[in-house]
């Protein structure tokens, strides 16, 4: 049965908003911590947009060599925030855009083999991952909630009720809204805060001002990428444990959608993802991943067409080219997004022990992955200089939180997990048989 036009506009007006403000949210941090200038901010944000725009319709078209053929939406993964800071912070701008381009080109190529990979990623291990990735996003959200780090006002009672005055908004939006409005109570409450700060004089909106209507994307515009080991490790863990996600999410929408997935899908679903990031490092945006709640919109709405995710994605890569929208967004005053980013980070905590609950505690052995893992990850982020002594070829693997945290959880799953020995039976000795 045809659709109405406008109803597939809507509809995919109404996906855009879904994922407008995570998608948003992340280039807002990630430059926020790594002290862009606001022109740097309206750039990074507008081609995130456009870039999540070309990556869902690499995942919708289906043809020989990638996209499920799902009416998936992809956008930059908040499991990347941490780690894209952190190298940021130690190796520069160019080693990230390194790093993302070479987990694409490393997702490219073992989606044919990452479904044997799988067993490696158990809850224990991907749940253990993204706890501790959540935890290490916290400080920067506290930091943001008094201010921004450096600010002249840092601390001060204004910032701090901004804060807190958004995260109330957005939790009680959450608790009494329904539907649509409480899919996007986040974005809501930053519009709100926004408001409310500019009758404060909190609000700058010169970089708005200053962006112009349309501009091109331009490949490398932070600078020819580079590539360092450390990053690049700790891109490909993300981008891995991303994939895993993103398997949980093909299941659910092949059952909304009536389709059994197969082998061959799940590896043109890893490969459209692998080539979305390839492109992300190339316009300098991120790497994608399936957004979970466009599956929601998805199963409330009922429309299951592909056409109105074609929209969607169109309407996100014509906004990506107009500048003045993406500075709108970098208007937003750091302690309105701290407060947001409290519930957004914590709700990544919260992901992370959702898939911990499927986890077998009974196990000892589980509770040790999880208690080393956990513990290594978060020690590392707040004592970073805890393996500056070790020679630099084992550095690489120890000094971020994170990448140390996720390869504890890997090597001690394989240890007590893959490699345990059967519980031993008791040896049965068969008496000789009479004559």
């Amino acid at each position: 049965m045809k659709q109405h036009p406008f109803k597939i506009a809507s509809l995919g007006i109404q996906h855009v908003l879904a994922m407008y403000a995570g998608a948003v949210i992340v280039p807002l941090i990630i430059g926020g911590a790594l002290g862009l200038t606001g022109e740097q901010l309206t750039y990074l944000v507008s081609i995130d947009i456009m870039t999540s725009g070309l990556a869902t319709i690499l995942q919708v078209w289906r043809n020989k060599y990638f996209g499920i053929g799902l009416p998936i939406v992809l956008g930059c993964t908040f499991t990347a925030v941490a780690p894209i800071i952190a190298i940021g912070n130690s190796y520069g701008i160019s080693a990230i855009y390194g790093a993302i381009i070479v987990s694409g080109i490393f997702v490219v190529l073992i989606g044919k083999y990452f479904g044997k990979l799988v067993r490696f990623f158990p809850p224990v291990v991907t749940g253990s991952v993204v706890t501790i990735i959540g935890i290490t996003l916290v400080p920067v959200a506290m930091n943001n909630m008094a201010g921004g780090q450096g600010s002249p006002d840092f601390g001060s009672l204004s910032n701090i009720g901004l804060a807190f005055g958004t995260l109330l908004f957005i939790v009680l939006l959450f608790r009494f809204s329904k539907g649509f409005i409480r899919s996007i109570s986040i974005l809501i409450g930053l519009i709100a805060g926004t408001i409310v700060a500019f009758f404060m004089g909190k609000v700058d909106f010169s970089a708005v001002g200053d962006a112009s209507w349309f501009h091109m994307a331009k490949p490398f515009y932070f600078g020819m990428p580079t590539f360092e080991i450390t990053p690049i490790i700790t891109m490909i863990l993300v981008a891995m444990v991303s994939l895993v996600e993103s398997s949980g999410v093909y299941f659910a929408l092949g059952d909304i959608c009536g389709k059994k997935i197969e082998e061959k899908d799940l590896v043109k679903g890893y490969r459209a993802e692998g080539l979305a990031s390839i492109i992300g490092g190339i316009f300098n945006s991120f790497p994608y991943t399936t957004y979970s709640q466009n599956v929601g919109l998805i199963q409330i709405s009922g429309v299951r067409t592909s056409n109105v995710i074609y929209t969607a994605a169109g309407m996100l890569i014509l906004l990506g080219f107009v500048p003045k929208i993406g500075a709108l967004t970098t208007v937003i005053p750091p302690s309105v997004l701290g407060g947001a980013m409290i519930a957004m980070f914590g709700m990544v905590v919260a992901s992370g022990i959702k898939m911990l609950s499927k986890v077998e505690f009974a196990s000892q052995e589980n509770l040790l992955i999880i208690a080393c893992s956990v513990g290594m990850g978060l020690g590392v982020s707040v004592v970073p200089g805890l393996f500056s002594q070790l020679p630099e070829n084992i550095r690489i693997l120890t000094e971020n939180g994170i990448v140390a945290g996720s390869l504890t959880a890997i090597l001690l799953n394989i240890l007590f997990n893959e490699l345990k020995i059967k519980q031993k039976q008791p040896d049965i000795i068969e008496e000789p048989k009479a004559s």
